[in-house]
């Protein structure tokens, strides 16, 4: 229960109990921070909202036909590879076209 914020609606629970979904919500994702607990008691039923540090956002690209999120694993045959691909430009310097239903 150290560093979750846990919040309770609808009643009173024993810190066993407190203890026991926490330890549940850290075993349903494992290599996620559990930053708050909350807990609404509602009779015989409770509804838990568990949430997580956010994880930080790892961007993938396809760069020669692998599917990487940083170079540096590349060897120097490959990081010439990269420095030789072309980039395409983009026009859009069309005309709308209109086409009759016949």
């Amino acid at each position: 229960m150290k560093n979750v914020q846990i919040t309770t609606t609808g009643g009173i629970l024993s810190d066993t109990e407190v203890q026991a979904y926490v330890d549940r919500g850290r075993e349903l994702k494992p290599g996620q921070k559990l930053i708050a607990l909350d807990i609404a008691l509602d009779g015989d039923y409770v509804d838990l909202s568990y949430q997580y540090e956010a994880r930080p956002f790892e961007r993938i690209r396809r760069i020669t036909g692998y599917l990487v999120g940083t170079l540096d694993r590349f060897n120097n045959a490959k990081r010439a590879e990269v420095l030789d691909r072309v980039t395409h430009e983009v026009v859009d310097d069309c005309e709308d076209v209109y086409v009759d239903a016949v």
